[in-house]
């Protein structure tokens, strides 16, 4: 018979027991001298039957880097070793506010280990952050600064679902360990693919690993809202190329490739109504602008893949006007012409 509503037993599922191991590991860092059994169990949720097989499972993870002491009443209680206990980080509380701020960066990860990791330290953070400071507010309380500087996403998506893909990625991006994937073709079939993954990026409020494809050869990205039935390969390993950084891969506005071939230069003018928002950014990193006699902005891009600079200037509707090349001049007033067609009203039959 399954265990009633809220009763502690088993939680259910691969990624709950996975946050609660991160949360047991939490707990010995906050208990030096030891936790029983039967602390743990309470501080889970759980009997003491599940808080065992959590230590058990830590001890794996830490390779039994935890201890068994006795205190002096007896009981038997389990302690992560003085000399593995990590040494604290001295911060100030702009600091902490300033790593604060970026926790919405996060939210997109909701539901998985690493952001109860996050969460976590967090939670660590804010006891920083709430000290009585030296200024003005010394003393206040309510003061609750960090819901008052604080990154604010735009368009976040929601992983929840996709926690546990989430997870083994993370854990194969950390671990250097290859990962096996459903993922659709060209064709959009899903075809199961075995990934090295280098990096886990957060790009425009999504998620993507950036890794090899083992059958091809190549370097691409893998976003997560179209990964399935990940795998991680435990018993092997890779190694990550000397060469490898991700900056060779970010190209700003326009998406997460390496240039492979010639960049194509690329010519916009963009009138005076957005020359200030458009010369404030940076797009790309071989951006160039000039000033233009009306008040306006002509920027120059090079680029290797120009598949999102059409809906990048389309982005801007009547204030920008693509010079060159004239492919991409046609691409545009074509896109424009196939939006205007579904607005103008369609003629009733005679």
């Amino acid at each position: 018979m399954a265990p009633a509503k809220g009763r502690p037993g088993r939680p259910r599922g691969k990624l709950t027991q996975l946050q609660k191991v991160t949360r047991l590991q939490q707990l010995f860092l906050q208990h030096p001298k030891g936790i029983t059994i039967d602390e743990i169990a309470t501080h889970l949720q759980v009997n003491p039957r599940s808080a065992r097989r959590y230590v058990a499972a830590l001890r794996t993870e830490l390779r039994n880097e935890l201890e068994p002491v006795t205190d002096g009443d007896g009981a038997k209680r389990w302690r992560i070793p003085d000399v593995e206990v990590p040494r604290r980080v001295a911060m100030r509380r702009t600091q902490a506010y300033a790593l604060l701020a970026a926790r919405p960066l996060f939210a997109a990860m909701r539901g998985s280990t690493v952001y109860e990791e996050i969460a976590l330290a967090s939670e660590t953070l804010l006891g920083v952050a709430r000290r009585p400071g030296r200024g003005p507010n010394a003393g206040l309380r309510g003061a609750d600064l960090e819901q008052r500087f604080r990154y604010v996403a735009f368009a976040p998506k929601d992983y929840s679902e996709r926690s546990e893909d989430l997870d083994n990625l993370f854990q194969a991006v950390a671990d250097l360990r290859p990962a096996s994937m459903l993922y659709p073709s060209a064709s959009g079939a899903f075809e199961r693919v075995t990934v090295h993954p280098y990096a886990l990026l957060l790009y425009k409020e999504s998620i993507y690993a950036l890794g090899r494809d083992v059958a091809t050869g190549t370097v691409r990205t893998f976003e997560l809202d179209f990964v399935r039935d990940t795998r991680l390969l435990e018993q092997s390993a890779f190694e990550l190329p000397d060469d490898f950084s991700v900056d060779d891969y970010a190209q700003g506005q326009f998406g997460l490739w390496r240039t492979e071939r010639e960049p194509v230069p690329a010519v916009v003018d963009f009138d005076g109504a957005t020359a200030g928002q458009v010369t404030a950014r940076r797009y790309h990193p071989s951006q160039r602008t000039e000033p233009l006699p009306d008040g306006g902005v002509r920027v120059h891009l090079s680029l290797g893949n120009s598949s999102e600079l059409a809906s990048w200037v389309l982005g801007f509707g009547p204030h920008a006007f693509v010079q060159e090349p004239a492919e991409l001049r046609l691409q545009v007033e074509e896109l424009l012409v196939a939006a205007l067609t579904r607005y103008r009203p369609k003629t009733k039959p005679v």
